[in-house]
């Protein structure tokens, strides 16, 4: 009855240990690749623009196609005279 257990308790003791010497070898083998053992924290996904906002900056890319427009029109002039 003993036996069968203690052989449960190493195999799983076993298993831990195994699964350790695992992960310290993954971090090992990443710094190795990347030159660096920092991790590095990923900003979270941008939250869409409110309605509002999406419409002022469409308004805002708007007029500056048209200073853009307006200035290589002035400078066509310019060059042509």
């Amino acid at each position: 009855m003993i036996d069968p257990l203690l052989n449960a308790i190493f195999t799983v003791v076993d298993f831990v240990f195994d699964l350790s010497i695992a992960i310290d070898r993954t971090k090992r083998l990443s710094r190795q690749a990347t030159g660096c053992d920092k991790i590095v924290d990923v900003p979270p996904d941008p939250k869409p623009l409110p309605p509002a906002a999406q419409r002022a900056l469409a308004e805002a890319e708007e007029r500056e196609r048209a200073r853009e427009a307006a200035a290589q029109a002035a400078s066509g002039t310019d060059q042509a005279s």
